[in-house]
C-alpha cells in the first residue's frame, strides 16, 4: 500500500491505493470520515408492549437479528402493524446498512453489519445504527464495514457500559476514518463483491436443499415407508424392535475440560460434548477428522482399557440447553491403533451386536429416535439424560444387508453436503482475500 498526504487549504488529506483494483481506475483513494460517505440514523427504543411475535406489516430489526454479518429475520422476530410520523424516520430502505453497536466486554460479538433486502418493511431498533450512502453507494459502504481497518477502528472506540456490556456510539462510528475511491470505482467494487456474495448464497441454498431432502428421506427410511430390496428384488426381513439396554453396553467417560486438551500433539484423543453439538458429522473418522488430544501431563492411569473407544461405538452428549441437541450422538470409526476417549458430558455406548458401519450414526439422527430422547430428557435450564433412561429407548433394527444400503445411501448425501460446505468455505476465504486486497 502506498500512502501520500497533501494539503488543501487548512485540511490535510491522506491518499493511498489498494493492492488489487480494476485497471481502468488510476486515482488515489481519499481517507475521510464515514459521515462524509453516509447519512447516519441511530435506532429507536420501540416499546415491547407495542410489539407482537405474530406477523404484521413491519418487522423491527433488533440486535438479535443481525448476527455474524447475516440478517436472521426468524430469530426472535418482533412486529408492529402501523407506524406514526415519529417512527417513519426509522423505516429502512433497500440496501441500507445496519450496524450493531453493543456487545460483550472482551469479545467481538458486535460490529456486525447487514444490508436491508427491501424498502418499507423494516424498522430500526435501539443499539443499531443505519448508514445510508449519500451517493447510491450503500453496498460499497457495507463492504467497507467488513474490512480489518474498520474493525480495528471500531473496537478501538469501544467503551464499557452496564456490567460486562461494551458499546460504541453512532458518533464514534461517524468519525472513523477510512480510505475510499471515487463513486464509479466504489460501484464497480460493490458490484463485483455482490456477485461473489450471490455465489456464496447459491451454495448455501444448495446445501439447505440437500439437507432438507436428506431429512425427508431419513423420515421415510426409518419410519419404513420406504424400503430397499435385496439383490434379487425381494423384500428384506421385518425390522426387529429392541431396547437400547438390550443392544448396548454403557461405559463411564472422563470429565476433562477444554484446558486439559490441545489440537497439536498427544498419545490419547478425547471427544468433547461441545464438539458433538457443533462440529462432528454422524460418522466421525477419528484418523482424519479433527479430534483434540489430552495434554500429556494429564494422568490417565486409572482409565480402564474397556473405556477406550472402539470402531462402531456411539458417543452421546448427555447435556444440552435445548431439546434439539440433547442426546445428540456420533458413531466413531477408523480407530485402529489410536487411543480415543469419550469426554466431558458424554455417554459411551458399545453395541453388543454388529451393525453396518455408518448405520447407527444415521439412525440416532432419525425422528423416531430423537423424539424418544427428548421425552426421556430431564431438567429446566440445562437438560440431561441418564444411562438408565437411555436404556428404555426403543430401537428398530433392520437386517445387516438393509442397514448397509441405508447407511450407504445417507452417507452419499453427507458426502455431497460436505462438498458444498467446502465450496462455501473456499468462496468465503476468496472473499476475505478480496476484502484485504481491494480496500486500503
Amino acid at each position: 500500500m502506498m500512502e501520500t498526504k497533501e494539503k488543501k487549504g487548512s485540511v490535510e488529506r491522506s491518499r493511498s491505493m489498494p493492492k488489487l483494483r480494476f485497471p481502468e481506475f488510476k486515482d488515489e483513494w481519499d481517507k475521510q470520515k464515514l459521515k462524509n460517505l453516509a447519512h447516519f440514523q441511530a435506532g429507536y427504543a420501540f416499546k415491547s408492549g407495542d410489539m407482537s411475535s405474530e406477523l404484521e406489516d413491519y418487522q423491527i430489526v433488533k440486535m438479535s437479528n443481525v448476527y455474524k454479518n447475516e440478517l436472521l429475520l426468524d430469530r426472535n422476530p418482533s412486529f408492529v402493524n402501523s407506524i406514526n410520523e415519529k417512527s417513519k424516520k426509522f423505516l429502512l430502505k433497500q440496501n441500507d446498512v445496519v450496524l450493531t453497536l453493543t456487545g460483550t466486554v472482551g469479545k467481538r460479538d458486535y460490529g456486525y453489519s447487514v444490508n436491508i433486502p427491501e424498502s418499507n418493511k423494516f424498522l430500526l431498533n435501539q443499539r443499531l445504527v443505519l448508514l445510508r450512502g449519500k451517493k447510491e453507494n450503500s453496498l460499497f459502504i457495507s463492504y467497507l464495514l467488513k474490512t480489518d481497518k474498520f474493525y480495528y477502528s471500531f473496537f478501538n472506540e469501544s467503551k464499557g457500559g452496564t456490567g460486562n456490556q461494551a458499546n460504541v456510539s453512532s458518533d464514534d462510528v461517524k468519525n472513523i476514518k477510512l480510505y475510499s475511491p471515487a463513486v464509479a470505482e466504489q460501484q464497480k467494487i460493490a458490484s463485483f463483491l455482490s456477485a461473489v456474495d450471490e455465489k456464496i448464497n447459491q451454495l448455501k441454498r444448495k446445501k439447505e436443499l440437500l439437507q432438507a431432502y436428506k431429512k425427508g428421506m431419513m423420515q421415510q427410511l426409518f419410519s419404513q415407508q420406504l424400503r430397499f430390496k435385496d439383490q434379487n428384488g425381494n423384500d428384506f426381513p421385518e425390522w426387529e424392535e429392541k431396547k437400547l439396554g438390550d443392544v448396548f453396553e454403557f461405559f463411564s467417560t472422563n470429565s476433562f475440560s477444554r484446558d486439559k486438551m490441545n489440537e497439536e500433539k498427544g498419545e490419547v484423543k478425547n471427544i468433547h460434548y461441545g464438539d458433538i453439538h457443533t462440529k462432528y458429522k454422524a460418522l466421525v473418522d477419528v484418523e482424519c477428522d479433527e479430534v483434540p488430544y489430552v495434554n500429556q501431563d494429564v494422568d490417565l492411569s486409572k482409565i480402564k482399557i474397556e473405556n477406550y473407544c472402539k470402531d462402531g461405538d456411539l458417543i452421546l452428549a448427555d447435556a444440552s440447553e435445548d431439546y434439539n441437541d440433547i442426546g445428540k450422538s456420533i458413531e466413531v470409526k477408523n480407530i485402529g491403533d489410536l487411543k480415543v476417549l469419550a469426554g466431558l458430558h458424554t455417554i459411551l455406548a458399545r453395541p453388543k451386536i454388529q451393525f453396518s458401519e455408518g448405520f447407527l450414526g444415521q439412525y440416532v439422527q432419525s425422528w423416531f429416535h430423537r423424539k424418544q430422547v427428548m421425552f426421556e430428557a430431564q431438567g429446566t435450564k440445562v437438560l440431561g439424560i441418564s444411562v438408565g433412561r437411555l436404556k428404555r429407548i426403543k430401537i428398530q433394527i433392520p437386517s445387516k444387508e438393509e442397514q448397509t444400503k441405508i447407511a450407504m445411501f445417507l452417507l452419499a448425501f453427507d458426502a455431497k453436503i460436505d462438498t458444498v460446505s467446502t465450496a462455501i468455505t473456499k468462496t468465503q476465504d476468496f472473499k476475505k482475500g478480496l476484502l484485504q486486497q481491494m480496500f486500503v
